[in-house]
């Protein structure tokens, strides 16, 4: 089953299985599933029969036997079970102790009345451990990752369709590529796009530039594109500003090195055959990132991408070791990379 057709599911009051598995990072996707849940109670009984549960401080004994109760004048019972790290193989120590043996007693034989929603945002479950090989074949599982481009660009084109709006082109891709495709972002940026484009109804691209503002990762993409062209004074420029955005000379660096590392990696593996779905796959980054990734890896030589990279290293570390002001070592090495020849 696809997310899309659960969320038709929850919409219309049809039929649903006893156990979801939520299983992914996206935020926005996760709240808006469990919203859905929620109003598959009649309104006048959710008090009753639906109830959340967060694992990092209820047991989940607490939980199950919620879940094993009849519904209080209704015909359903929903229970969620948010942050399930027992399905993981995370070794972080949780604060309260979690009957498993009791979770697979109850997979074995679910309570006909009621729905269990496992919201796990995790990229993956634990396939060595006997509950998670249980659940994965009891539950109705809903994969909620990292969607491609296309995925993100369907999902918005219906909310807008839903809201009555539409949307320019140039003004999706601008949005698209401001927000790194994250769709949690996206989605918490339309209403202020659809408010804006009042009364006509058409989001266009003068709105998307005056009100979204980039991710400091799309910031440092850009960033990364004036190193590589050695453009030294509009990469310090736009250093300059992100440091006046009060962004953190750390962070920014790490993330320098972070884009530079990827355009490495996927330079060195696209020369040996590897699709954009495979880079994605075995990189653990986003499809959209891998794309640009993919776009700009072209233009240059592994051996500027592995110069830049080796310079930003030393960066941090004097960063780390020194009082100098950042900026200017941001400017030193700029000179410096800029300066040197392939």
């Amino acid at each position: 089953m696809t997310i899309n057709e659960l969320l038709k599911t929850l919409k219309t009051g049809g039929q649903l299985a006893n156990v979801y598995l939520i299983l992914g990072q996206a935020d926005y996707l996760q709240r808006r599933l469990k919203t859905g849940f929620k109003q598959a109670v009649p309104a006048e009984e959710q008090t009753m029969n639906f109830a959340s549960y967060d694992m990092d401080t209820v047991p989940l004994a607490v939980a199950l036997d919620d879940a094993m109760a009849a519904p209080f004048f209704g015909e359903r019972r929903v229970v969620c079970i948010d942050n399930p790290q027992f399905l993981t193989g995370e070794t972080k120590k949780q604060k309260v102790d979690h009957d498993i043996d009791s979770l697979q007693t109850y997979l074995g034989s679910p309570m006909p009345s009621t729905v269990l929603v496992f919201f796990a945002p995790y990229e993956k479950l634990d396939g060595r451990k006997k509950v998670s090989k249980q659940l994965k074949k009891v539950a109705t599982t809903i994969e909620i990752g990292n969607f491609s481009e296309r995925d993100v660009r369907q999902f918005i084109a219906d909310q807008l369709k839903q809201d009555g709006y539409t949307m320019a082109p140039a003004a999706l891709n601008e949005l698209i590529q401001r927000t790194d495709a994250d769709l949690t972002l996206m989605m918490s940026e339309l209403p202020k796009l659809e408010l804006f484009a009042l009364p006509q109804k058409t989001i266009e691209l003068d709105a998307v530039t005056g009100l979204v503002r980039q991710t400091l990762t799309q910031n440092v993409f850009d960033l990364v594109n004036r190193v590589l062209a050695k453009n030294t004074a509009g990469a310090v420029t736009l250093y300059r500003e992100l440091l006046q955005a009060k962004e953190e000379p750390l962070r920014i660096n790490a993330i320098l090195q972070g884009q530079f590392r990827l355009l490495i990696q996927t330079k060195v593996l696209a020369k040996q055959g590897y699709s954009q779905g495979k880079l994605a796959s075995i990189l653990k980054v986003h499809p959209y990132r891998i794309k640009l990734a993919l776009q700009s890896q072209r233009r240059f030589q592994l051996t500027d991408l592995n110069r830049a990279y080796l310079g930003l290293f030393r960066v941090e570390q004097q960063m780390k070791s020194s009082t100098m002001d950042p900026e200017m070592l941001f400017s030193l090495f700029m000179t410096q990379f800029a300066g040197q020849a392939a």
